[in-house]
């Protein structure tokens, strides 16, 4: 049988209390992540836009391919927002939520596409999929250690 006292009512509560108190985020990323976010972010876009400079085709594929990259950095970076923005408690609407997630899948379904018509080697083909993934990757890891350390600053400030 359990019998409850007063006193472990009150040492239960404690315990609740103390299990419901939420973590707060306050450490910031550290430089060395940044600065990896960083490198790799233009490591894999100027590989990519290097290897669209040296192809061997027409202008018009490299426009293509050179938009899909930029389409796929905004796209990726406006779903790390959205996806913080509503950690944070910030209001972001169904519709925004669903186009950015959208407009990024989108992106590397027309790369994929792009690449499988293209009239290139398959080590080329790897090589464009390989530096635009690392690009999209790298854009969301940097704009979360931007987040990051703008919601550690801001919550800094309001504590003084």
């Amino acid at each position: 049988m359990n019998y409850q006292t007063t006193v472990s009512v009150e040492e239960d509560l404690k315990k609740s209390k103390i299990k419901k108190k939420t973590k707060v985020f306050d450490q910031k990323p550290t430089s060395a992540f940044i600065g990896a976010s960083w490198s790799t972010l233009l490591i894999g876009m100027v590989s990519y836009c290097i290897g669209l400079w040296n192809a061997d085709m027409m202008q018009n594929e490299k426009g293509y391919y050179f938009t899909i990259l930029l389409f796929g950095l905004f796209s990726v970076i406006s779903v790390q927002k959205a996806v913080r923005d509503k950690m944070e408690d910030i209001p972001v609407t169904p519709i925004y939520y669903s186009i950015s997630w959208f407009t990024t899948i989108a992106s590397i379904v027309l790369l994929v596409i792009g690449l499988w018509n293209a009239d290139l080697l398959l080590s080329e083909k790897g090589f464009y999929g390989m530096s635009f993934l690392l690009s999209l990757f790298s854009a969301i890891a940097v704009q979360k250690n931007t987040r990051d350390v703008q919601y550690i600053d801001r919550q800094l400030e309001d504590e003084k």
